[in-house]
């Protein structure tokens, strides 16, 4: 008996132990800048998890935004309020349109000391990011859009088709997620794509890029013109990879929104 109460002594101990190293390795370091998530059209926030674990894990402080997907200015207004009332430096991410949003949301605040870009548009002031996806071949979003929804303020909410979505925005991650990602997408309002965008933050602030070579959202030769158009300090482009790179590839987004982190508090 006494040998059973000692082994289970034992496990107990260990189990509370491994538990508390745990624990402390999730604490965020407050000498290392918030990162801010921003997710793009037709995703929600938890296309982020895979990289905010790995950031967690890293002590990175984390918020993954709720973007509202209403309008460039409307979004970027709500993110600014998230990055000012945030203690410290932030580095703004940005997926797809979510890119817009977080070009726009830095007003000259100097605690935000960085942008990734995360197959994400970057446009310059009076682009939108509808003729951004146009302006080279190989996108295939519209005809997988599914028939606008007509709000009451005359906008109009667009979803992708969910027996289609898996094919066009996640070919790379698992039928059974990608399915599930389709019943959960946020719909992005139409007045939004069409939004000319203000003046860029990517030319006040280092940027850096990720994108997938099998992007059907936004062209590889789009993403491509936009990074080396904003002076990317680099670009990373992961072959095969969807639109939401995010979500299939997190280690290599996470890593490279670490070198930015780790390269802004130098600088």
């Amino acid at each position: 008996m006494r040998t059973i109460k000692s082994l289970l002594a034992v496990t107990l101990t260990a189990g509370l132990a491994l538990t508390s190293l745990h624990s402390a390795a999730a604490q965020p370091d407050a000498a290392k800048p918030t990162v801010v998530l921003v997710h793009g059209a037709f995703a929600e926030s938890s296309s982020w998890n895979g990289v905010a674990a790995q950031l967690l894990n890293q002590g990175y402080p984390v918020v993954a935004a709720a973007n509202p997907l209403r309008g460039v200015k409307q979004d970027a207004d709500y993110v600014t309020d998230i990055v000012e009332q945030t203690a410290g430096p932030v580095i703004l991410v940005g997926h797809s349109y979510g890119g817009a949003v977080i070009t726009n949301a830095v007003h000259d605040n100097p605690r935000v000391k960085a942008l990734v870009y995360v197959a994400a548009f970057a446009p310059d002031k009076g682009e939108t990011a509808i003729e951004l996806s146009g302006r080279y071949p190989g996108g295939t979003l519209g005809p997988t859009l599914a028939a606008p929804v007509q709000l009451d303020d005359g906008n109009k909410d667009l979803y992708i088709q969910q027996d289609k979505f898996g094919q066009q925005f996640a070919a790379d991650v698992p039928a059974a997620d990608s399915a599930l990602m389709a019943a959960t997408q946020r719909p992005i309002s139409e007045a939004a794509l069409k939004e000319a965008s203000g003046d860029p933050a990517w030319k006040k602030l280092p940027s850096w890029f990720i994108y997938g070579s099998a992007d059907k959202n936004i062209p590889e030769a789009a993403l491509k013109f936009m990074a080396e158009r904003a002076g990317s300090k680099k670009t990373v482009t992961v072959q095969g990879a969807s639109h939401v790179v995010m979500t299939s590839n997190p280690g290599k987004v996470a890593e490279l929104i670490i070198e930015a982190a780790q390269a802004s508090s130098k600088g």
